[in-house]
């Protein structure tokens, strides 16, 4: 009944909700964590590819950004850092630890050095920690899915939690396929500039936003999900992950040449849609590969707890 009532609210979604844009904007964002949830492979329980559960993962894209509005501010300012990451900064810090708070410890550490900069996570970011987080609880919530499915118990609320926890997901591994998610270039051009790169704050919500909502439709991107075969994510997940977003980090000064050259301008030029419909794609497979991940190591065995 609890998926229904989400698929209910996301034939709603226009009439109930108006949200400013962050990241993808509502658009990119329903559309990654849709094509996920549609590309997941048979294995995976038939409850989370069902369509109610599709559009619930679509609903829960942009909940995030939700969040973000003026009427919770304390909500609003303690989440916010968890959308990015400026890779820039945050390798001061020397190698990236796993855990958030070392993370933080690592950042403070770094700060007498680097005094022209604010070293803190609220500046830096926090963007691997939040989605690396979020994938152990869905890994967590899918192991609870198979002992209770095991013991012939009702599984209805373990998987509402797990399309929630799916969706939620969703929302940061899409941010991180947007490039300037990842870097300190986030919305114009700063530094040195010989190659004139816009400085406007307008890029970041003319790429992920305003571009996408005119012009990119889902069945642009399917194709492009669909012929990157489900794989499971091998070795350590946070290695994995900031691999992910270094790559979306590689791609910051193309995604301004392409800026510089019209690509996102109106109905822009073909490599613009290419560019943009490829970094959705990325998102939504990267996605699809991390749920899928984590329903097939909740079967791992847990190493027992050894008290004091």
């Amino acid at each position: 009944m609890g998926l229904l009532r989400v698929g209910a609210a996301v034939v709603l979604l226009p009439v109930l909700v108006v949200q400013p844009a962050f990241a993808w904007g509502n658009d990119g964002h329903m559309m990654i964590n849709r094509l996920a949830g549609l590309a997941l492979p048979a294995d995976v329980p038939a409850f989370l590819r069902s369509p109610e559960a599709v559009n619930a993962l679509e609903y829960y894209g942009p909940e995030p950004d939700r969040w973000r509005g003026r009427g919770e501010p304390e909500l609003n300012t303690a989440q916010a850092p968890e959308h990015f990451i400026d890779l820039e900064y945050a390798d001061l810090a020397g190698p990236l630890p796993r855990n958030r708070y070392d993370y933080i410890r690592a950042l403070t550490a770094a700060q007498p050095k680097h005094p022209e900069l604010e070293l803190t996570p609220e500046k830096v970011g926090l963007q691997p920690y939040q989605t690396n987080e979020l994938y152990e609880r869905l890994k967590s919530a899918m192991r609870d899915y198979r002992g209770l499915a095991a013991a012939k118990k009702d599984t209805k609320p373990v998987e509402a939690e797990i399309v929630f926890l799916a969706g939620w997901l969703g929302h940061y591994v899409g941010d991180g396929s947007q490039p300037m998610h990842a870097t300190i270039q986030y919305n114009g051009w700063t530094g040195p500039n010989p190659n004139g790169y816009t400085t406007e704050h307008h890029i970041h919500s003319l790429f992920e936003s305003e571009y996408v909502h005119a012009n990119v439709k889902i069945g642009d991107v399917s194709p492009l999900v669909e012929a990157a075969k489900p794989v499971v994510i091998e070795g350590d997940m946070f290695d994995a992950y900031m691999k992910y977003l270094r790559h979306s980090n590689s791609l910051v000064e193309k995604t301004y040449q392409l800026e510089k050259a019209g690509g996102f301008a109106g109905a822009g030029t073909p490599a613009g849609k290419a560019f943009v419909d490829q970094q959705l794609a990325a998102g939504a497979t990267e996605l699809r590969d991390m749920i899928y991940t984590a329903w097939v190591r909740s079967g791992d065995p847990v190493p027992a707890y050894r008290g004091n």
